[in-house]
């Protein structure tokens, strides 16, 4: 069977549980192996090209159903927090006796780097659909930590995201190694440079990994919020729901940890962090110049 790039594959040998896209094909000793990046899943994985399936259109659609479930029923009970989040922040804002209208509120801006262009383009969408305010840039995980310094000079971001893809091998070495992770080392290398920038955990809300990563270390390293605890995969979507509930969470309050897991797809076994401020700010007169005005 010709295996060729781009192609939608599973994995015999993991009975296809998850759906991959082919991005690189390469021979080693004879054999040819693919690169693979995960559809719904922040993972990277080697495999021999006999081990593949292409998985056709309807396969396809009955494997991405589940998780297609899982996104939509996360994106409800999202918005249902932030509406009552909004909820009760208009009435703190106004003391119950002002008009809605008379206030404005700026949530935090989201500088989110990832490694995977189409993972991005997803995320961008939820960021979208979510109202949060965000510059999301497409950059090779092994770029990342020399490219950040400048690009929160650039974007003075509230909130940060790096991610992308990760694996951990156990050819490589211990759990506890993190050279035996395919990005992690890179991921906290990226941590410890924007915290050069930024030191304060409460001025600078950092998301940091990808699937499988070495949570220790990036929370070590400055992370407010990494993965994996349990050292499972992450669904791509996760470093938003995250975010977005730090982005719209008034700054003089403490965001339990549960109260940002609840909703995502992976939850704490996937998932954790460090108690955190959010980053909303409210502000009031609010009086909109229109053109008969000026």
């Amino acid at each position: 069977m010709d295996i060729k790039l781009m192609e939608m594959v599973g994995r015999r040998s993991y009975h296809c549980d998850i759906l991959f896209r082919v991005i690189d094909i390469r021979e080693t000793n004879g054999r040819k192996m693919a690169v693979l990046y995960g559809e719904d899943f922040r993972l990277i994985a080697d495999a021999p090209c006999e081990d593949l399936v292409i998985i056709n259109q309807n396969d396809r659609v009955r494997m991405t159903q589940e998780y297609r479930t899982l996104e939509e029923q996360s994106f409800r009970l999202f918005t249902q927090d932030v509406y009552l989040l909004k909820e009760r922040q208009e009435y703190e804002a106004t003391s119950g006796y002002v008009k809605p209208s008379s206030y404005f509120q700026i949530p935090g801006k989201v500088l989110h780097l990832d490694g995977d262009p189409n993972y991005l383009r997803k995320c961008m969408g939820l960021y979208e659909k979510i109202g949060v305010p965000v510059i999301g840039i497409h950059c090779n995980e092994k770029e990342m930590p020399n490219k950040i310094g400048e690009l929160i000079d650039h974007y003075r971001p509230d909130i940060l995201v790096i991610t992308g893809h990760d694996a951990y091998s156990k050819a490589k070495g211990k759990i506890s190694d993190i050279n035996a992770y395919r990005h992690s080392k890179h991921f906290v290398q990226t941590v410890i440079e924007a915290r050069r920038k930024v030191p304060h955990l409460d001025q600078l809300v950092i998301f940091a990994g990808a699937c499988q990563s070495h949570f220790e270390s990036l929370i070590n390293a400055g992370a407010n919020f990494a993965s994996s605890p349990t050292r499972i995969n992450i669904h791509a979507l996760d470093p938003v729901y995250i975010v977005a509930k730090i982005s719209f969470t008034p700054f003089m309050e403490r965001i339990n940890v549960w109260d940002v897991l609840r909703n995502t797809l992976t939850g704490e076994k996937g998932l954790g962090g460090l108690e955190t401020k959010g980053v909303l700010r409210t502000g009031m007169p609010y009086r909109p110049v229109n053109n008969e005005e000026e």
